[in-house]
């Protein structure tokens, strides 16, 4: 054996040993390296385990299609996921949009067991409700400390999607304050853990098994809707501040500024002469509130709120929505092509839901002006009843339910005078379009 050879051997006996010896030291470290010693493998299982048991599969039912449970009882029409964040309490957290519409809700547990759900509240502009089961021996999950996240952590998706049994899958945390998906109070975690139908409202979870958000959606450009590898979760301090409203009041009330503001699009940034292509637009200020006393005007774009870079109406929502009343925000907007810095107080929503003045209508957070024989949709809050019914800003509002409407008062009375929900028609570029407004 030659020179070269002996080192060669040499070297890679010392390749062999390192690599013996690292192992070794994992193997004793397991608290700290996700090695199981005894079968010789990396996994995450140890951290993982103890949560499952408290993702719960969730089926609604309701008198929509879908096969019939008994010839006379609700139908299934629509299922997800769903996580224990309260064993003693049997409370659950799952997502708006899996128990739209239901009459009634089922809760599979993994152990077998199934029991029927009480909803005691939800709020679509977040995609969060919260059930309650009344059952012996349930586990929770325990919840990471908000706001400590970063990119590059692993992240693991649990949950029931299509039809199939509890699934676990796995990818890393992509990037965080993810916004721009609609105008709803928006302040997503993205992953690239495969989230498929049916995991919607189960937990995202960190590798110790800890809650760190409710995965919601997902965005897909193949057919049928898969997993692309781009899905987005609640944050747990967003979740928090619903499920607490909820469990405390039956409601959720956020906070505001007393600017409406909604999304800079691409197309709206060109119009405007402006060479970012987001942020958050304000449409209108409430004279006298927080935003007035903090010089914000129509025009104004936000582009960042406690350093946080805003990209649409929603990160604004998301942000106050969750503020105590008092707290205050740097907020840095643009006028006139310059930049400056004010500070906004959040406080409490005040006043009726609907309002005729002299600048207009107000109605679940769109404000309303006459135009030549009709009324015209001035701004859209993002995030509001209207936002979410699909107003938008610049719809000409033509009737509402079967009235005409010729002016700001004509919408007042109609909308003032429904019992329930209402439909108004809209001219939108051209073309007719409804959307359902609730009642006063």
């Amino acid at each position: 054996m030659n020179s070269t050879d002996l080192r060669r051997t040499a070297a890679v006996a010392a390749l062999t040993l390192s690599l013996a010896t690292a192992g070794a030291a994992w193997a004793q470290t397991p608290s700290q390296m996700p090695y199981d010693a005894e079968r010789g493998v990396f996994t995450f299982a140890a951290g993982i385990e103890p949560s499952l048991p408290a993702v719960v599969a969730i089926t609604t039912l309701g008198a929509g299609g879908g096969p019939s449970r008994g010839d006379d009882g609700p139908k299934e029409i629509s299922g997800g996921s769903g996580v224990i964040i309260d064993a003693a309490g049997g409370v659950i957290i799952t997502n708006h949009h899996v128990i739209e519409n239901g009459t009634a809700f089922r809760v599979d547990l993994l152990d077998g067991r199934s029991y029927r759900a009480e909803l005691l509240g939800a709020d679509r502009a977040t995609d969060i409700a919260v059930l309650r089961i009344t059952a012996p021996d349930l586990t929770q999950v325990d919840m990471a400390p908000a706001g400590t996240l970063r990119s590059g952590d692993l992240a693991f998706a649990v949950g029931y999607p299509l039809g199939l049994d509890q699934t676990l899958t796995m990818g890393v945390i992509s990037g965080l304050g993810r916004s721009g998906l609609g105008d709803a109070v928006e302040d997503y975690i993205q992953t690239d853990a495969a989230v498929n139908s049916g995991n919607s409202g189960g937990p995202l979870l960190d590798s110790r098994g800890r809650l760190i958000g409710i995965n919601t959606a997902i965005l897909s450009g193949g057919f049928g809707g898969g997993n692309d590898g781009i899905a987005f979760a609640v944050p747990i301090n967003i979740m928090r501040f619903v499920t607490d409203q909820i469990l405390t009041t039956g409601e959720v009330v956020r906070g505001e500024t007393g600017a409406t503001v909604s999304s800079l699009t691409p197309r709206r940034a060109e119009t405007m002469g402006l060479e970012i292509g987001r942020g958050a637009v304000v449409e209108d200020v409430v004279p006298g509130s927080p935003a007035d006393l903090a010089g914000l005007r129509r025009g104004d774009i936000i582009t960042a709120l406690e350093d946080r870079v805003v990209s649409n109406g929603g990160t604004v929502q998301a942000m106050t929505g969750i503020a105590q009343p008092g707290a205050t925000l740097e907020a840095t907007y643009l006028r006139g092509g310059r930049s400056f810095e004010t500070i906004l107080t959040v406080q409490r929503p005040g006043g009726p839901v609907i309002a005729l003045g002299g600048a207009g209508l107000s109605a679940h957070g769109a404000r309303f002006a006459d135009l030549d024989g009709g009324v015209v949709t001035r701004s859209v809050e993002a995030g509001s009843p209207a936002a979410q019914a699909g107003l938008m800003a610049g719809d000409v509002v033509t009737r509402a339910g079967s009235a005409a409407v010729r002016s700001a008062a004509d919408l007042e009375r109609a909308l003032s005078g429904a019992r329930r929900e209402i439909t108004v028609t809209v001219s939108r570029d051209g073309e007719t379009a409804r959307v359902t407004l609730p009642s006063a």
